[in-house]
């Protein structure tokens, strides 16, 4: 689970002051709540920030027995001065609460918090890499310039990074060809875990064939190819159902939802909005599909594993680490339609296969992403660990 970490454990001790920096609100309980329970049933004092809370998420966040702290960030696209303004919000905060240990997740977090730690030289600075995103595809004149600028904001934001985390090897090595990080600084942990106590095993029923992909709504995330393949695969099987669940997303890459509400109204989409518990849609599906173009671990597949789903994925890096070819499902390469309406089509003519490949995304689940297993790494990494969470 883990590679090239270096160094002795240098244990912290408790009450350290530890900022955890996100891009949104709900991610900091979504995708690390439990990762902050740890931390505080450890003894530390956690700030929790990001931007844009409302006074629900305020209260939920707090509720995890932190400080919130809201900052100001332009999330897409580069803007210079909005973005000195996140870096001097940083200064001023981390000026004021003093953390012993910051640790960064997203790009912009990651680059403007890594360069404001390097104001203060008693601060240790972790970067999490949940996945390389729009800033790293090449492509046209513009998505180059924007690969260029992250690669150079990044190679200054991590140059005094204790550790960076990746959770995926290929992401890692990315970082490592384009020498934004020292081969030591290097750690990987497999991903940002599941709650098996939160998604449980429930096994499939086969009354109805119902494929679902939850995702934002971005091209990136394969909502093209799944609903051309969803278009193709009906022609042959009309009464099979293909559910999306997802929200809107403002990034250069986002699809309009007047196209979503197409699919949706030509018959060959089943468009459900977004939601706040997507255990029931999981539960209520037989097969979990994601298309995506590059993941750094994909959070839905492993709540879909965890729930006892076959899963049909990408071989890209973080989708491909999910899967066991034939055993808990199938990996096709990227954007491509026909490979993907083949594996559906397989799917729908071998239901005989589907809680034996169900069975097997539960146990990978459990024995590699863990989400109890995953903290316990990342509280290692950042020498804060004094005892084992939970039966691991």
């Amino acid at each position: 689970m883990l590679i090239n970490l270096s160094g002795k454990n240098n244990y912290l001790g408790a009450n350290v002051k530890i900022c955890i920096i996100g891009a949104l609100p709900s991610s900091l309980i979504n995708f690390r709540g439990e990762l902050i329970k740890s931390l505080v049933a450890e003894g530390h004092n956690v700030i929790a920030m990001a931007s844009g809370a409302s006074n629900m998420d305020v209260t939920d966040i707090e509720a995890l027995g932190v400080k919130y702290v809201d900052y100001s960030v332009t999330r897409n696209g580069l803007n210079p001065f909005a973005d000195m303004n996140t870096l001097k919000n940083f200064i001023v905060l981390f000026k004021k609460e003093k953390p012993d240990i910051v640790l960064a997740y997203t790009i912009k977090p990651v680059i403007w918090g890594g360069i404001a730690t390097r104001f203060f030289s008693n601060m240790r600075f972790y970067g999490l890499i949940t996945g390389l995103g729009f800033a790293f595809q090449h492509g046209n004149f513009k998505r180059n310039l924007l690969n260029a600028i992250a690669t150079n904001l990044y190679r200054l934001a991590l140059a005094k990074a204790k550790n960076v985390i990746f959770q995926n090897t290929d992401n890692l090595q990315v970082f490592l060809d384009k020498n934004i990080i020292v081969k030591e600084q290097g750690v990987r942990v497999n991903g940002s875990g599941v709650n098996l106590a939160h998604f449980t095993k429930c096994n499939i029923t086969t009354s109805s064939i119902i494929f679902l992909t939850v995702a934002r709504l971005l091209g990136e995330k394969g909502l093209r190819e799944y609903a051309a393949a969803a278009k193709i695969v009906k022609q042959k099987y009309p009464d099979v159902t293909f559910q999306l669940v997802g929200p809107e997303d403002p990034s250069p890459d986002g699809i309009p939802i007047s196209e979503v509400n197409q699919w949706h109204n030509d018959g060959y989409i089943e468009y459900l909005g977004s939601a706040t518990d997507i255990r029931p849609h999981i539960i209520n599906c037989n097969i979990f599909v994601l298309a995506s173009y590059h993941e750094g671990m994909p959070r839905t597949v492993l709540e879909a594993m965890a729930t006892g789903r076959p899963i049909l994925t990408t071989n890209v890096p973080g989708c491909k680490e999910t899967v066991i070819e034939g055993e808990n499902g199938f990996l096709i390469e990227k954007q491509d339609v026909e490979q993907l309406v083949d594996k559906m089509l397989w799917f729908i003519e071998h239901q005989e296969k589907w809680q034996t490949m169900a069975d097997k995304s539960h146990e990978l689940a459990m024995e590699k992403f863990d989400v109890r297993k995953v903290n316990n790494e990342l509280l290692k990494i950042m020498e804060l660990q004094t005892r084992v969470s939970g039966d691991v």
